[in-house]
């Protein structure tokens, strides 16, 4: 596995030994979702997970989109996507400079194309979180608990 690969949005490393993990740095283009699930399915099927890969990548593509959509930067945006092993569960997390309390389930109309994303976040995953950043900005991340045996 190549520590690092560059991409055509950005930078891809998945060096964590034999400890399933990732990170990868995308601009906000559309083009950079459809690389974030195929990034995730390429690195992390080898590890042979016993959750939905389908709900992950489903989880990831609308985190993703958030953070294209909401986020904010004056110039050079960048969209941060890592995931790693705890034990037996499967850490995401999707960072990017917007402002942390913008972000909330908010109520939508049925026939609405738009609003459901971290509805689809809660139902899927065993936990998830929004909040600032480190360094500023915002991360929002899932749980998906016993993905591996112990």
């Amino acid at each position: 596995m190549a520590e690092w690969d560059e991409l055509d949005d950005g930078l891809l490393s998945a060096s964590c030994a034999d400890e399933p993990c990732g990170t990868m740095t995308l601009l906000p283009v559309p083009e950079a979702v459809s690389r974030a699930r195929r990034w995730f399915r390429f690195f992390l099927e080898p590890h042979k997970p016993t959750c939905s890969m389908d709900d992950c990548v489903l989880v990831i593509s609308e985190l993703v989109t958030n953070a294209i959509v909401h986020g904010e930067a004056e110039e050079g945006m960048r969209v941060h996507l890592l995931w790693r092993r705890e034990g037996t569960d499967l850490h995401v997390e999707v960072h990017n400079p917007g402002a942390p309390e913008k972000v909330g389930q908010r109520p939508h109309a049925e026939e609405s194309e738009h609003g459901r994303g971290l509805w689809l976040v809660d139902m899927l995953t065993d936990s998830w979180h929004a909040g600032p950043g480190d360094h500023g900005g915002t991360v929002v991340s899932f749980v998906m608990a016993g993905t591996w045996p112990k």
